[in-house]
């Protein structure tokens, strides 16, 4: 009773109220359901996200086959421009093209001076045409032997030659009797 005088008359009751009582255990059985749910809903948002994770990747593939070929098309064009520009740029093409316009190649140049605008030098342009394209190989005499002519009578029907004797000819084209 002293902790009764102690403590003020409002919270008599509220002691009253707070003393703890046994109370029987009640058994509920908890539902299932949303525990399953939660299960199958991660399962489906994986396979979900695989799924998308697997065409993107597929449509990635394709993007780089596609920029792949078409690099290799430019650099095949790129290739073909090179040897277009090398070919324009060829000193016989160029030649070829100044002598179709009437231009000749100068003999020395003249210069000019423009303090005073007096001409050192004479200038002149030669007539006679470039030669654009070397001349051909001209063949070794060793390659290129002059012929060896070797002249056989006719033969008439009888087998004999129309001098009347057989014989055959040497290396200098000179009759040998037999």
């Amino acid at each position: 009773m002293q902790i009764r005088s102690r403590i003020p008359r409002f919270a008599e009751e509220a002691i009253d109220r707070a003393r703890l009582t046994v109370v029987p255990r009640r058994r509920t059985a908890t539902s299932r359901a949303p525990f399953l749910a939660l299960v199958s809903m991660v399962l489906l948002g994986g396979v979900v996200g695989l799924l998308l994770f697997n065409t993107s990747m597929q449509q990635a593939s394709f993007a780089t086959t596609a920029l792949e070929q078409q690099s290799t098309r430019l650099a095949a064009r790129e290739q073909s421009l090179s040897m277009d520009l090398d070919r324009l740029r060829d000193p016989q093409r160029i030649a070829g093209a100044a002598l179709r316009l009437g231009m000749v190649q100068a003999c020395s140049p003249a210069f000019l001076k423009l303090g005073t605008g007096k001409v050192t030098g004479a200038p002149c342009a030669e007539s006679t045409p470039l030669r654009i394209n070397e001349r051909p190989p001209v063949k070794p005499a060793s390659l290129d032997p002059k012929p060896n002519y070797v002249r056989v009578p006719a033969a008439n029907s009888t087998g004999d030659t129309a001098a009347g004797n057989t014989g055959r000819a040497d290396r200098d084209g000179k009759k040998k009797n037999r």
